[in-house]
């Protein structure tokens, strides 16, 4: 199986009232953990920045174009792999490193926001931090949420 390295741009949303959006993927598209919750995100194009990516992401996963709110990198990069199928079809070995941005969508309740998965996205949710420890999460997920001081250790 061939091998490839990605760098992946996600961004842990925050409504006004302080809850955060997840989604899943869609396991016909090739989405990677698809069983899992993760923040909306995805692969660098060659031609692009991060923050770009991140731009690009966001949009075509929630349809929320996030270009007018502050977007902050979190210091904390991660690493991942999984098999992933290609729009060709072909099934390769992923080695990510995840880069993760918050945005703070400070103007708008969760129930405000309007969503509009478009790409590989099948199910949203708005969780409160509170929930996380309890969520089935990508592989680190919650490490991460925890390490970045977004919630307690379980």
């Amino acid at each position: 199986m061939r091998e490839i390295q990605r760098k992946i741009a996600s961004a842990i949303i925050f409504s006004k009232d302080r809850k955060i959006l997840m989604g899943k993927k869609d396991p016909a598209k090739g989405g990677v953990y698809s069983d899992c919750w993760h923040i909306p995100g995805g692969g660098m194009d060659e031609d692009e920045t991060l923050e770009q990516t991140l731009l690009r992401e966001v949009l075509e996963e929630t349809g929320i174009n996030i270009s007018s709110y502050e977007i902050k990198f979190i210091p904390i990069i991660n690493s991942g792999v999984a098999e992933k199928t290609l729009k060709t079809g072909e099934r390769v070995l992923c080695h990510m490193e995840f880069n993760v941005f918050e945005v703070d969508i400070n103007d708008k309740n969760a129930d405000d926001i309007a969503l509009n998965p478009v790409d590989d996205l099948v199910e949203m949710h708005w969780f409160d931090l509170g929930e996380l420890k309890d969520v089935k999460q990508i592989p680190g997920g919650k490490e991460f949420f925890i390490k970045a001081g977004y919630i307690e250790k379980i």
